[in-house]
């Protein structure tokens, strides 16, 4: 069976027309298109804020910093990538930018998100060896970029399959018209070789994007919280300076759960879709996929929110930016600690006690 992509999206739904919904379609279609405009504009917007923000800072240098910047960056070309193309299909119904983008899109989409995620990966990696190891391995800045050159590759081998079986076709549109305009319309679909080769390299797909990610990320932040929890009665026993424990928790749980949350309403979708997509209502088939690809979208609009709104010193960044968009360099106190502050702070007090204690 051939998959064909309403929305072309990142995961395609099973469809063998097009775009259809129940009830009011002019509604809806100003609806989706409303939401998908106003999430190409703010992932633009604050992406590309955040990463021209973290390109001035005298930090940048640190390695959270380099994978945080990885991260904006693959969220930023999913935004580019996705959404302008999807309000494009959405409101015209068909497929206007010829085969060659019909591949790329489907590629570069599933390559950035597979970057996002395993970014995240690095991160939580990197966190724990900071926090739980602090006297054993931690990444250096070459290991650094050679673990983004590394994820970036094998994120494009992933991707390939998307590149090979995309495809234009006009079947949709034929079998409702058979004379007019609409006969020289196409639709961009995934054909595959069979629907085995399909559910295994989709099935395997999700694993890798979400399900084995989300368990390493949740092992190093619950191990990274414990560690935290039981140090903090020894930093006041000791009299020491107390880590912002409820600033660092607030936001390492948010990293996790919007990556859980954003992500899992496509993935479900796209399971039911894959091994038995007809006990979803036909006409609502679009329509719910719309909804769960606009959530999954969201994910790469809330990072910049996540790791730079959540920092006060990175908010002041965003004022000055704004209000002088000039090239200054103002040397200035924060009155919070920044990210990569809060972990050199933690650094030394692991090593600290790390020479008091065997660690975990």
């Amino acid at each position: 069976m051939n998959r064909t992509i309403t929305f072309h999206g990142i995961f395609p739904p099973h469809s063998n027309h097009t775009l259809q919904f129940c009830g009011n379609t002019t509604d809806i279609t100003a609806f989706l298109v409303t939401s998908y405009s106003l999430e190409t504009i703010l992932g633009v917007l604050g992406n590309t804020c955040f990463l021209s923000i973290l390109a001035k800072q005298k930090e940048k240098a640190i390695v959270t910093n380099v994978f945080i910047t990885n991260l904006i960056a693959s969220g930023l070309i999913m935004c580019i990538f996705c959404l302008p193309f999807t309000i494009v299909t959405v409101l015209l119904n068909y497929w206007v930018f010829g085969e060659a983008m019909c591949r790329m899109t489907s590629f570069i989409q599933c390559t950035s998100m597979t970057v996002s995620i395993l970014s995240l990966v690095l991160i939580a990696l990197e966190r724990h060896q900071l926090i739980i190891n602090p006297m054993g391995w931690r990444p250096s800045l070459y290991q650094a970029y050679l673990g983004i050159a590394i994820i970036w590759i094998l994120a494009s081998l992933l991707s390939l399959p998307f590149m090979t079986n995309s495809t234009l076709s006009d079947a949709g549109f034929k079998k409702f018209y058979l004379t007019g305009s609409y006969t020289s319309k196409a639709i961009c679909i995934s054909s595959w070789s069979s629907d085995e080769s399909r559910l295994i390299y989709l099935t395997a797909l999700m694993l890798l994007q979400y399900c084995l990610p989300l368990v390493f990320i949740l092992v190093c932040y619950l191990r990274i919280y414990l560690r935290l929890r039981k140090r903090k009665c020894m930093f006041e026993k000791n009299s020491c300076r107390t880590v912002p424990l409820k600033r660092i928790n607030v936001l390492l749980a948010s990293m996790v759960v919007a990556f859980a949350v954003c992500w899992l309403p496509l993935h479900v979708f796209n399971s039911i879709d894959d091994w038995n997509y007809k006990i979803m209502p036909h006409c609502l088939h679009d329509l719910i996929f719309s909804l769960c690809h606009l959530i999954a979208m969201a994910s790469a609009c809330v990072n910049p929110i996540i790791y730079g709104f959540l920092n006060s010193n990175f908010r002041k960044d965003v004022k000055t930016l704004i209000l002088s968009c000039q090239h200054q360099s103002s040397v200035q106190e924060y009155e919070h600690l920044s990210l990569s502050t809060m972990q050199t702070d933690v650094s030394k007090d692991s090593l600290r006690l790390s020479r008091q204690q065997n660690p975990i």
